[in-house]
């Protein structure tokens, strides 16, 4: 579902990645941990499509991508991957339905079933008409992974998912986004600094300095 394949990256003369090769199956949840500054939000960022390497290649579902134009890269990227950040960059003019309709409103589908549906299984049922501010951090939080996976994607992108929440939260939106993710078959790439959090994961996969540590 999603894959690197020797992924070197530097911000001028600092060299933040080097040679990185990964894959992540469908339905896998593969963790990516190491100290602040070892590389892990670089290597997500590139892996979604939102920067292009310095060298290697990236692939969604077979299809590389790094080589593609921003406005080609962002129309697949709507298909192929979900993005959970830190924060939950809803948008707060629309309601909790209508935040969960937008990837669909892009791919020119009617997604109303399914995110009815995924209101119901992140805990939100029957509140599609309220607006994010109403919401407590968790429920910001399950409502951003709702909408990264209302698009059934290939592969979920997820960094620090659960950096902003108490313990007790943190685990409720892990496990639920673990969940779903698994029952739609998508592949989960899970940056976190949070042993426990990546406990939950199938493998992982150690940076230190850039690299990946054997």
């Amino acid at each position: 579902m999603l894959s690197a394949a020797d992924l070197s990256h530097a911000f001028g003369a600092t060299a933040v990645l080097h040679g990185v090769s990964l894959e992540v199956a469908g339905g896998e949840v593969v963790a990516v941990t190491g100290p602040s500054g070892s590389g892990k939000s670089t290597l997500l960022h590139l892996l979604g499509g939102l920067g292009q390497p310095t060298s290697g290649a990236v692939y969604w579902e077979g299809v590389r991508i790094d080589n593609l134009g921003t406005e080609a890269r962002a129309r697949r990227r709507v298909r192929s991957l979900g993005l959970v950040f830190q924060h939950h960059y809803l948008l707060p003019d629309l309601t909790l339905l209508g935040n969960l309709r937008v990837p669909g409103m892009i791919l020119g589908s009617d997604l109303t079933e399914r995110a009815l549906g995924l209101l119901e299984q992140v805990g939100l049922g029957g509140r599609g008409h309220e607006y994010p501010e109403v919401l407590s951090g968790g429920e910001r939080q399950r409502l951003a992974v709702a909408r990264a996976l209302v698009a059934r994607p290939a592969a979920l992108l997820a960094d620090e998912p659960t950096g902003s929440l108490d313990r007790a939260n943190a685990r409720k939106v892990a496990q639920l986004m673990i969940g779903l993710a698994r029952e739609y078959g998508s592949g989960v790439l899970l940056v976190t600094h949070d042993d426990e959090l990546a406990g939950l994961a199938d493998r992982r996969i150690d940076l230190l300095d850039g690299r990946v540590v054997p």
